[in-house]
């Protein structure tokens, strides 16, 4: 017997008078209601109601047992809600800075479909560690290696002016050669500044032959994207953000330079969802392929 369900009736109809209006109160049936109180009557032994008269009265050991089915209904209901909060409770995720607004508020609408409730936390690659490490946010989306990714955003080179070449050799910037093109800067954005990437580009320009300035970090991406705008400096990026700053993009010679996310979860539900329901929507973000 669902003690919950009969005592739910039980109430109802107590504070009624009627089964008729009890039930109707309670959203079931006069038969559903006449069965579960007299179950419950039967699990406790006793006559909850007087039916010996046209009006429903309590018995005294109904009145009795009243104040206690009370408390037993309204702690099953704020069970109910606090079960309803705990579903819906907002999942702070750290996500790349880099994210464009307008796909993470797509995102966030995305996760709702899904019943989950996105709390997004821009920040930087070594900010996002931090705080995943220190359960300061549920998830994040951490810079990997390319072979440990979920996603993988490719990486190339983006100018104010379109490129001669269908790929970018890094020969073609040492100083001394055409005076447009000496010193010709690499720019690398805060979010690219870690050492799967940012060390094997600086390796790569100093074979090349690359002054050791030639590969810098800039300090923000909106500052790197300006002298990209305004200069013949070049900004390490992904299509997706060449594309959104108006600038032409050409991929890079040599090793390739893929930037790699993966999820860090302090609840393995968490990862799940992200990983699998979410997949494609989290790539949109990012600029990868889903």
């Amino acid at each position: 017997m669902d003690v919950v369900a009969a005592c739910r009736a039980f109430v109802a109809v107590s504070g009624h008078g009627s089964f008729t209006s009890g039930a109707a109160a309670a959203g079931i049936p006069q038969s559903v209601a006449s069965r579960r109180i007299a179950g419950l009557e039967e699990h406790f032994g006793a006559r909850l109601f007087d039916r010996s008269s046209r009006a429903v009265r309590l018995t005294p050991f109904g009145q009795d047992m009243l104040p206690t089915a009370r408390r037993l209904v309204d702690l099953a209901d704020a069970m109910a809600d606090d079960a309803e909060r705990a579903r819906l409770r907002p999942l702070r995720v750290a996500v790349p800075e880099i994210c464009p607004p307008h796909r993470l508020a797509a995102l966030v609408v995305a996760s709702r479909r899904h019943r989950l409730d996105l709390e997004v936390r821009p920040a930087g690659p070594q900010e996002r560690a931090r705080l995943c490490q220190t359960l300061e946010v549920g998830a994040g989306l951490v810079a990997v290696t390319e072979a440990a990714a979920s996603w993988r955003v490719p990486l190339g080179l983006a100018a104010r002016t379109p490129f001669p070449a269908s790929t970018v050799f890094l020969e073609t910037l040492r100083s001394g050669r055409a005076r447009t093109q000496a010193r010709r800067r690499i720019l690398i954005q805060p979010e690219d500044d870690v050492a799967h990437l940012r060390d094997p580009l600086t390796r790569a320009g100093q074979s090349a032959g690359l002054a050791p300035a030639q590969v810098t970090v800039a300090p923000s991406l909106v500052d790197a994207a300006a002298t990209a705008l305004s200069s013949p400096d070049l900004l390490l990026c992904s299509r997706q953000q060449a594309e959104d700053f108006g600038l032409h993009w050409c991929p890079l010679a040599g090793p390739p330079l893929v930037r790699g996310y993966d999820i860090a979860a302090g609840l393995r539900e968490d990862l799940e969802q992200l990983r699998t329901v979410l997949h494609a929507d989290l790539a949109q973000c990012l600029g990868a392929a889903a």
